[in-house]
């Protein structure tokens, strides 16, 4: 007999994992009670694997130039708006100064910018040698997909992580969202970037057009990839792209794609980012599993985010102050870098940051 609701979250609490379709269950509560059920029960193992810590990740878009033509980007080759390429002793500073408000990791993020992306990616790997050596911090670099051949020196230039997100493992629907791209080469950049020692973030985006079977899938294959941090962002519409008139999915799916991921990944990261709802999300997500807080942004930089370029970034919502006085007030804390480089130490050991 199939397992119920909250049979399997017990199922799961206790490592027992869940198949495809105890996980679409599990994506699918059908009231407010299963909802509840769910969060706190990934609430309470988040809570079981990282105490109160949270860490907070810095995000430097430090060029918005690409040329691929995502259907969903608000970035995309065919847009024609005002981009920007900050330079690198301008990423230096920006990285410098979010180290000093207290974030562990700075994001190193761009387009597949050609100019960064000629001559094996020298361009890029000087900004990132320059703020290792120079901040001395955590680093994550999100450069798009890559040959299998530059991990090695992404992870040579000073790299902890590297962050490429597949969106969907729908093939189909991966091929109408990133037009012109290869599935298999963009799987592959998980992969190669364990095998170079690098930790690997996935991610899959909310409300493109999947199923809840899809969904599962895709975060049960984030899982067997071994990333260590996993993620789920709402998909928001943008002007100017051919699915500008999508219709919306509701918020709370999102919600539910990470506290299951929590339930299913115990020990690994799980971001709640800025870049959806901004500062008014935060706590949601935070209650639905999340310990880590990305898309921090420093106000009047002239950065953008991804999923919304310019949400509560020149208001300050979502500076490190910021988001610290919010923690202090949900009874949590911005973790230290002593104790987000243990975290690391322990993923790098064996995928998990628990124990």
């Amino acid at each position: 007999m199939p397992l119920n609701f909250a049979e399997i979250i017990d199922k799961a609490k206790r490592g027992g994992g869940a198949s495809p379709g105890e996980v679409a269950r599990l994506l699918s509560p059908r009231d407010e009670v299963e909802a509840s059920e769910l969060f706190s029960a990934a609430a309470s193992v988040r809570d079981r694997a990282f105490g109160d810590k949270v860490f907070l990740y810095g995000f430097v878009y430090f060029s918005t130039h690409c040329r691929n033509n995502c259907a969903f980007c608000y970035y995309r080759r065919e847009s024609r708006l005002p981009r920007y390429r900050k330079t690198g002793d301008e990423v230096l500073a920006l990285s410098g100064s979010l180290r000093d408000a207290g974030i562990n990791l700075v994001d190193l993020t761009m387009g597949e910018d050609p100019l960064m992306c000629a001559d094996g990616h020298s361009a890029f790997l000087d900004i990132v040698r320059s703020v290792k050596d120079g901040v001395g911090i955590s680093v994550m670099v999100s450069p798009g997909a890559v040959p299998e051949e530059s991990f090695v020196k992404f992870k040579e230039a000073g790299a902890d992580w590297f962050a490429c997100y597949q969106e969907t493992y729908n093939r189909g629907l991966f091929s109408r969202l990133r037009l012109e791209q290869d599935f298999d080469h963009r799987m592959g950049q998980k992969t190669w970037a364990r095998k170079a020692g690098l930790l690997s973030e996935d991610g899959i985006m909310v409300g493109l057009g999947e199923t809840v079977a899809d969904r599962a899938d895709s975060i049960l294959t984030m899982g067997s990839l071994g990333c260590e941090q996993v993620r789920a962002m709402t998909f928001v519409p943008q002007e100017g792209t051919p699915m500008r008139d999508a219709r919306p999915t509701d918020p709370r799916d999102e919600l539910v794609a990470i506290a299951v991921m929590r339930l299913l990944y115990p020990g690994r990261f799980i971001p709640a980012s800025l870049d959806v709802e901004g500062i008014a999300g935060l706590k949601s997500r935070l209650d639905a599993g999340a310990n880590v807080i990305t898309s921090i942004v420093p106000p009047c930089e002239d950065l953008a985010g991804v999923a919304q370029h310019e949400l509560d970034i020149d208001n300050g919502n979502r500076s490190v102050g910021h988001v610290m006085r919010l923690l202090d007030g949900m009874g949590r804390r911005a973790a230290s870098n002593t104790e987000y480089e243990a975290a690391l130490k322990k993923l790098r050991a064996g995928g998990t940051a628990v124990g």
